[in-house]
């Protein structure tokens, strides 16, 4: 494919270095490092966005349709009547400390909330109000802790005081002795209770939280579910979980390309015109060795942006000084003869039917040593044509000829053209666009081309996203959008200008000089 420029020559430290750092990933394995995971959560930032703000929504829903519950609270004391000796008392705390278990059982018996429920005339069965009530005790003291939880703050107030009031009267009850007297235990009310101010449940503050996390970790889970289901290649990521191929380089997807195809209608310093200045290089630096002067370019679908490649790339490879021949030799498809606004009557099916002498069917295009070979007429036997001697001896002339021979030919799992064809090429470039190939498709058609045990140089991923995780080239000089505008019209009419019926003007605009004719030796000389 000829020698490459200076400014190509000092890419290669860097593209070394790049092949370098690529991530070792094996076919099929799912493992993912912590980058692979932030890529997840930036390319489906919108779901786990929205799964968190559905969490915080339905944990303020929570906490307004919830009734508020208030909780009261009273506090008795535990105490052995009678006074004695220092040993004495100790052996009372003891006592009452040993009580005081057995009466934090009893403050939900019917023995206490009976009473309660009779005071305050309350509709409730005693096992009913025990649900309500909640009574502790600290260890090694001799308090009690009365709670009482009601969606009325008055009401709760009212009941823990009924129950602490209806304690003292029951323990004393229990501990008189039958034999008379009174009873040697005291409970005393330390703590009356009182109507809280603010609502105990529900924690607004803490549902919110809990949503939060909890619509975060839902939208995470989504993600990563979309990313196990989901087999479209979108990037990097998703072909090197395919593939251990060279990346050669990858094309950011532009609506103003779906009119303006071609590297000459944009700027020079454009972002797509870079990025077929580095898929330039890097196909170099792939075919360091030189020895495949021809490169086949497919890809496993249509659509997918081969044909636009195929003739960027012969472009910017032109641009960068080599003799370059553009072959198109999708004869199911053409859109070479479209793109550059040339004419196809007359092209590759006629020279490898004997109709013509190749040529005599080369096209001259741009300013630089670009030639271009049309499709010709489309034939009923594509592949036959593609894989015949002709095809093989025309080939070999063409390498003879030029630096470089960039050939468009039909996608893989359709049709058998290009697997026909790739065995008699230095080399194959596979385009992949992303958003359209899936996994399975993209193994098919590798598959394909190792079983005719063809060179695959690397593949190049088109119409990444120019933004976001997926994205691949950055631009690095800036220029206005006017320049880019006044430049675009200015390639595009100087393009339409210089090719006519073969006759392509100077760059002064002189009509009718042609370019001197690169001529194709026969294979026998």
């Amino acid at each position: 494919m000829g020698g490459y420029n200076c400014r190509d020559r000092t890419n290669i430290a860097l593209l070394e270095a790049s092949h370098a750092r690529l991530p070792e990933i094996n076919k099929g394995d799912p493992s993912l490092d912590l980058r692979d995971y932030m890529r997840i959560v930036r390319r489906n930032w919108l779901v786990i966005t929205a799964a968190a703000l559905v969490g915080l929504l339905c944990g303020g829903a929570a906490s307004v349709l919830v009734r508020p519950t208030y909780i009261a609270e009273a506090r008795l004391f535990v105490a052995i009547q009678g006074s004695g000796s220092v040993q004495e008392l100790q052996q009372g705390n003891t006592f009452s400390q040993a009580r005081v278990q057995s009466y934090v059982k009893t403050v939900d018996s019917p023995v206490v909330l009976q009473p309660v429920i009779d005071s305050l005339g309350l509709d409730l069965s005693p096992d009913e109000l025990a649900t309500q009530i909640k009574a502790t005790t600290d260890l090694n003291t001799v308090l009690i802790n009365i709670s009482v939880s009601d969606n009325s703050p008055v009401e709760a107030a009212a009941i823990a005081q009924a129950v602490a009031n209806s304690l003292v009267k029951a323990v004393d009850q229990l501990e008189k002795p039958k034999s008379g007297g009174t009873s040697p235990v005291s409970l005393s009310i330390i703590t009356p209770a009182s109507a809280p101010t603010s609502p105990s449940a529900p924690n607004t503050r803490m549902n919110l939280v809990l949503g939060l996390v909890l619509g975060l970790a839902i939208g995470v889970g989504i993600a990563l579910l979309r990313t196990i289901l989901d087999n479209r290649i979108r990037g990097e990521l998703d072909l090197r979980r395919v593939t251990q191929v060279p990346l050669l380089g990858g094309i950011s997807f532009s609506q103003d390309a779906v009119k303006k195809p071609l590297i000459t209608q944009a700027a020079p310093q454009s972002p797509r015109s870079e990025a077929f200045r580095q898929l330039r290089t890097n196909l170099q630096f792939a075919n360091v060795s030189g020895k495949a002067k021809s490169v086949l370019v497919t890809s496993s679908l249509p659509g997918e942006g081969k044909s636009t490649t195929a003739s960027n790339l012969a472009i910017a490879m032109a641009q960068a000084g080599q003799s370059v021949c553009l072959v198109d030799a999708d004869l199911r498809r053409p859109m070479v003869n479209e793109y550059l606004s040339l004419d196809r009557n007359v092209g590759l099916t006629t020279v490898l039917v004997g109709q013509a002498d190749v040529n005599d069917v080369l096209q001259p295009w741009g300013d630089n040593n670009l030639y271009v070979i049309t499709s010709g007429q489309i034939p009923p036997n594509p592949s036959e044509l593609l894989g015949s001697e002709e095809m093989e001896a025309l080939l070999r002339r063409l390498e003879n000829a030029f630096d470089a021979v960039i050939i468009d030919a039909p996608p893989l799992l359709p049709v058998t053209d290009a697997a026909v064809l790739a065995p008699n090429v230095g080399g194959v470039v596979v385009v992949v666009g992303t958003e359209k190939i899936k996994h399975h498709d993209l193994e098919k058609s590798l598959k394909a081309l190792e079983m005719v045990k063809a060179e695959l140089l690397g593949v190049v991923l088109n119409r990444l996203p120019a933004k976001g995780p997926d994205a691949y080239a950055y631009s690095y000089y800036s220029y206005t959008s006017g320049d880019a505008a006044s430049r675009s019209a200015k390639g595009q009419s100087r393009d339409q200008s210089r090719v006519s019926s073969g006759t392509v003007q100077s760059a002064e605009g002189t009509p009718g000089h042609h370019y001197p004719a690169a001529r194709v030796e026969s294979a026998g000389r």
